[in-house]
């Protein structure tokens, strides 16, 4: 899930097979373009999304891709499975396989997950500390209290990761159903949460992440690309998430 961002010389060496002391020659002679443009200079950046011509011919021409699926319960968030179903083979697009999972969900959990293959714009919404709200709906086993809002609020201390977790909300909605939003991503953080209380969690469905609501005309199983607005609202929203002091894990 890396980005992929190399110099022009690099590129065409391992694209081509070309010597990179051969570039500078071919740069003068103008056989090469990036995104529609005569490239002149061998350090230019080259992106995996960089449209690249050599000669005429296309070295390089990815398309971004931005999916929103409705995820069932019983479907792993993975590319590949040996023994589950998984979320790229609910997928029809040819390229599927390009893709990869912004922000899992585990077996037992359903609702909003998202697919790209930007590696830049997953990592803005996926890495534990990028600050980007996640909105889940939560069916317990007993009945929820006032006093869960608060230690939601007040944050928990996990001892296994030495960690206390960020203030999270919590709406009750009904008796045994609540609305939780988090900021960060810890290791089945809501069921451990609502642990801490001895009331095991029923179901978990997602509903939104940062601006982006599941589409309610997705039926589970079913996705659809988000559209350019919605594209730009999630980078909004990361960048808005990093300006106030959080820190985006690169790895």
């Amino acid at each position: 899930m890396q980005s992929r961002v190399a110099r022009l010389d690099r590129f065409i060496s391992v694209q081509t097979g070309i010597n990179r002391k051969h570039v500078r020659l071919m740069l003068a002679q103008g056989r090469i373009q990036v995104d529609g443009v005569r490239a002149t200079d061998i350090q230019q950046p080259v992106g995996e999304f960089s449209q690249v011509l050599l000669d005429g011919q296309v070295l390089q021409a990815n398309t971004p891709r931005y999916l929103m699926l409705h995820k069932p319960v019983g479907v792993v968030s993975a590319t590949r499975d040996d023994e589950h179903r998984t979320v790229i083979d609910l997928l029809q697009a040819d390229y599927r396989h390009s893709l990869h999972i912004a922000g899992r969900l585990d077996l037992n959990s359903s609702g909003l997950l998202l697919l790209t293959n930007d590696g830049r714009w997953s990592r803005g919404l996926s890495a534990p500390d990028s600050g980007v709200s996640k909105k889940y709906r939560v069916t317990l086993a007993n009945p929820i209290t006032e006093e869960y809002i608060q230690a939601f609020a007040d944050g928990m201390y996990f001892g296994y990761e030495d960690i206390t977790t960020r203030p999270a909300g919590l709406r009750i909605l009904d008796e045994r159903v609540a609305e939780v939003t988090l900021t960060e991503g810890r290791y089945h953080q809501i069921k451990r949460m609502f642990g801490r209380f001895r009331n095991p969690v029923l179901a978990l469905h997602r509903c939104a992440i940062g601006p982006l609501v599941l589409d309610p005309d997705l039926l589970p199983g079913q996705s659809r690309e988000l559209t350019p607005a919605q594209v730009q609202s999630v980078r909004g929203a990361t960048r808005c998430a990093n300006d106030h002091g959080v820190a985006i894990d690169a790895r």
